[in-house]
């Protein structure tokens, strides 16, 4: 399982190497529980559904454990940034100019600890070009956020490894990760991996 923001599932190479020693993996970049991404991506895909054209949008974060700290190191955080944008575009369906979309750690508050504090801000169209904007605060314990959506990684990966299969895991990466090499709906994604758990889809 790769939980971190380094391309390895979605890296041909990489999931090449793990197919051919027929081993699993799902990554990259994991999807807390109910954490800012998912928030992110579930109010986009509610705006695409409801005909609301999203015309810009914002996700900024603080938070005060390491993971924060880390990314004070700008070279740290290209991949993350990449990683969550790309989470939230894919379900746009008309992607967004650089200049309209903005994710990504944003600033590290020591005394904010574990908990991760998020604002989103979404700004769009109704009908007869009819300005709308929702702002979100979100505030969650960061690290046990993403604990049980790990632990139903690893069941995955050992679903596949008891069916001798290797390789990315497509459904259980679009599922429980940020940057998997297939990008899908959540409710798609969602339906995907129910459907590998009861041994109906391959991967």
């Amino acid at each position: 399982m790769n939980n971190i923001p380094v391309f390895i599932a979605s890296d041909p190479v990489w999931a090449k190497r793990f197919e051919e020693r027929n081993l699993p993996l799902v990554g990259d970049d994991i999807k807390a529980q109910l954490g800012a991404t998912i928030l992110h991506r579930t109010i986009v895909d509610l705006f695409r559904k409801r005909g609301v054209k999203v015309e810009r949008t914002y996700q900024l974060n603080t938070g005060g454990n390491t993971d924060f700290l880390n990314m004070l190191n700008r070279g740290r955080l290209a991949s993350k940034k990449v990683s969550k944008t790309e989470a939230v575009q894919s379900v746009l369906g008309n992607h967004l100019a650089a200049d309209n979309i903005h994710i990504g750690p944003s600033d590290y508050v020591p005394w904010q600890n574990d908990n991760k504090i998020c604002f989103i801000r979404v700004e769009g169209r109704l009908f007869g070009n009819v300005p709308m904007e929702l702002d979100v605060k979100l505030s969650v314990e960061d690290s046990p956020n993403s604990a049980g959506v790990a632990i139903d990684a690893i069941r995955c990966c050992k679903l596949a490894l008891d069916r001798g299969k290797g390789g990315v895991l497509h459904s259980a990466s679009a599922y429980f990760s940020k940057h998997p090499a297939v990008q899908l709906t959540d409710d798609e994604a969602y339906r995907r991996v129910e459907e590998f758990i009861r041994g109906e889809r391959d991967s």
